[in-house]
């Protein structure tokens, strides 16, 4: 029996947990997954700029775990030739629509021809609301401040349009379950002969500078098996202040365990590196990136006991891109950005009122 080949395809510009759940659900409905990404003309010309480069974009796909081969620079319209092309059997999209400069559903044609399936978009997040949160540069962002009036205002800029709401593009709060858990992690327990590796940070917005330093840490052993520590909201706004982390340890961790390099994480890891820590989970190396270490609480170096133990070691992954870097690109091109949505949502709301008036036709 052949093997059922899937096809999916995007701009996968800020890839987040959400895209990763959809590629995870769409490997699932066959056996091997190939997902196209759009080049960054493409991109500008139906949706306007790219926040990533193509070659950055490419590189982040590749590094999902449900990811069997990536086919660069696919086009914005799924045809059934590029279904041909690839060999693929069927498309797989979320239950949101995409639509093309002049407001086709792109995935028309795969749709008539019976080869699309559809899966579920993942509730409380879009890149919508993770720009809109990126432009609030405030420290109330974690308070519990309901009515931070600064934020609100932003809020209503994303995610709405001139009248209505769309729920494609609209904002809604994540809610971590045990099930997303489980369907993100490996389950897999570390092997006799694996070197454990510990890597600790906030891994905020994960992006392709984290991507580049696990795949060099990765590249440490024979058969390595790493675990990544993710620290508290409250810890990582301690080190790194004005409204870090934009994503919360729930997003966060769905974000991480969705990397192809990470076997294991660690929810609310200790910012300090313990002694502790390094026997329960048998570390054997203990890895950070050529990011400043902000001193403990209490001023001392978190990593002071693996590097007494002499497993401390600093890993150059050769790319300069930090989360800082990306909310100055997002904040550069913000006005384009909050254009761009509210475009996206009117033509969203415009396919909406369509469908409800061929509803009230049919009845």
């Amino acid at each position: 029996q052949r093997p059922v080949r899937v096809w999916c395809d995007g701009c996968y510009d800020m890839v987040h947990y959400g895209h990763s759940n959809q590629l995870r659900q769409a490997r699932a409905m066959g056996d091997y997954l190939i997902v196209g990404v759009h080049t960054d003309e493409e991109i500008a010309k139906h949706k306007g700029p790219p926040v990533f480069t193509q070659e950055e974009r490419y590189k982040m796909v590749q590094a999902i775990k449900w990811v069997d081969e990536i086919a660069p620079g696919a086009p914005y319209v799924t045809t059934l030739e590029t279904l041909d092309k690839y060999s693929c059997d069927f498309c797989v999209h979320g239950d949101d629509i995409t639509l093309t400069i002049d407001g086709k559903d792109t995935y028309e044609e795969v749709k008539t021809a019976g080869r699309y399936r559809e899966c579920k978009r993942t509730q409380g997040v879009s890149t919508t609301d993770l720009v809109g949160r990126m432009l609030l540069m405030t420290k109330a962002h974690h308070s519990n401040i309901d009515e931070d009036l600064d934020y609100r205002k932003h809020t209503d800029n994303f995610g709405k349009g001139p009248k209505g709401h769309s729920p494609w593009t609209g904002v809604s709060q994540f809610l971590q379950t045990s099930q997303k858990i489980i369907q993100f992690a490996s389950g897999k327990e570390p092997q006799p002969g694996d070197t454990i590796i510990y890597v600790a940070g906030a891994f905020d917005l994960f992006h392709v500078g984290h991507v580049d330093f696990l795949e060099k840490v990765h590249q440490l052993a024979e058969k390595p098996y790493i675990i990544a520590g993710l620290h508290f909201d409250q810890e990582v706004n301690r080190y790194k202040g004005k409204n870090y982390p934009i994503m919360n340890i729930h997003e966060r961790t769905l974000s991480v365990l969705a990397c192809r390099y990470v076997s294991e994480v660690v929810i609310g890891a200790p910012y300090a590196v313990t002694a502790d820590l390094l026997d329960h989970f048998r570390v054997t190396l203990v890895c950070h990136g050529m990011t400043e270490v902000v001193p403990d609480k209490d001023g001392s170096d978190p990593y002071e006991e693996p590097k007494q133990r002499g497993i401390f070691q600093l890993v150059d992954s050769g790319s300069n891109l930090t989360t800082d870097l990306i909310v100055q690109r997002i904040i550069k091109n913000r006005l384009e950005f909050e254009a761009r949505n509210q475009k996206k949502e009117a033509k969203e709301l415009a396919v909406l009122e369509a469908m409800r008036r061929l509803e009230e036709e049919k009845h």
